[in-house]
């Protein structure tokens, strides 16, 4: 398949393809980030006993897993179930994700020796993506998916740590004290994942969503300079493949139009900033997904609503709108509830 592919016509003309792409569509589109998991009875039930990594290498379960939500929910797409570690477990990354923790480095990076840790990601490396892409296309049939990665920074982010941190303290010393050690990691780390992307696009994903989790700890001078580069690269090595390109972070209202910059098609709004504030910021040309806080699916119908017409009302202007939550799906939330948002928002916004 050329890196010039036509669009797959089965999904080119769903709502959520042409929200990305900013053009009319029948309603506004919905998915959620994290839409398949804990949330899901279901899940929990074909998850029973096996770790988080392994459940990732195994294509039925993966597909069995990514198709759940879209069966119960009737979202407008399906994202691929994975974790933003996959590509470095596929390369020898000594790491796992530890429950109740996240995942966790063996051998952090701390010095130029250990970039060494970090090889070119095959095909090969992560056929299991491959495979498993093939079975939800064709079960998905025009219902497009959603590939995705792990940003450059939230990946270096948690090499240098050796897991989650809330002070980055290790990552942001590297960051102003090797300037160059810095730059060669992330440089090698977009390259790891733009090849993981492709991989997921040449085996049929109609879309793709760089993930920047932790981007939100910069000030935007600091990720103009040591962020955005990387993450531009990634944008443009699958430039060439034609599928919507969305980037996502968390407390990134500061970040907005640098995000934008670095190549997205569509800019993921976590629920701070309304999103016309967040199109003001971002500026013309793409399309916004976004944004209603993920707690508010613990309170009533009446009040779901209540918040759900407020994000509809403030996307009234937007060039393209693909509604989410500002965030990932909380554990704990009723899966019904989300089905009825899904039902809210496409009679709403019915054209």
């Amino acid at each position: 398949m050329s890196a010039h592919q036509t669009p797959p016509s089965a999904t080119y003309e769903s709502a959520f393809l042409k929200a990305c792409r900013r053009e009319p569509v029948p309603h506004t589109p919905v998915w959620f980030m994290r839409q398949a998991g804990r949330s899901l009875p279901e899940y929990r039930k074909v998850r029973e006993g096996i770790p988080m990594l392994e459940s990732c290498a195994r294509p039925e379960l993966v597909a069995e897993i990514t198709l759940q939500p879209v069966r119960r929910h009737g979202v407008d797409a399906a994202i691929y179930y994975s974790d933003i570690v996959v590509p470095l477990k596929a390369i020898g990354i000594d790491l796992d994700i530890k429950p109740g923790v996240g995942p966790v480095v063996e051998r952090p990076i701390r010095t130029r020796a250990d970039l060494a840790q970090l090889r070119d990601l095959t095909p090969e490396d992560v056929s299991y993506v491959t495979e498993a892409i093939g079975l939800l296309t064709r079960e998905l049939g025009p219902t497009p998916l959603i590939g995705f990665a792990g940003a450059p920074f939230t990946l270096a982010s948690y090499l240098v740590e050796g897991g989650p941190s809330r002070t980055y303290e290790n990552a942001k010393s590297m960051m102003y004290g090797d300037p160059e050690l810095w730059a060669d990691l992330l440089d090698r780390l977009a390259e790891i994942t733009a090849a993981f992307l492709k991989v997921q696009i040449e085996a049929g994903a109609s879309a793709v969503q760089l993930f920047d989790s932790w981007a939100g700890a910069l000030a935007p001078a600091d990720y103009r300079r040591s962020v955005l580069p990387a993450s531009a690269k990634v944008f443009e090595a699958v430039e060439g493949y034609g599928v919507p390109r969305i980037h996502f972070g968390v407390g990134t209202g500061e970040l907005l139009q640098l995000m934008g910059e670095a190549g997205a098609d569509v800019v993921g709004v976590d629920w701070r900033v309304p999103l016309d504030e967040a199109a003001r910021r971002v500026g013309p040309g793409k399309a916004l997904q976004g944004n209603l806080d993920p707690t508010v699916l613990f309170a009533s119908t009446e009040a779901v609503e209540a918040k759900t017409r407020e994000v509809l009302d403030s996307a009234e202007a937007l060039e393209g709108h693909v509604f989410n939550l500002g965030h990932g799906v909380m554990p704990s939330t009723d899966p019904d509830a989300l089905t009825r948002l899904v039902e809210y928002v496409h009679t709403q916004t019915a054209r």
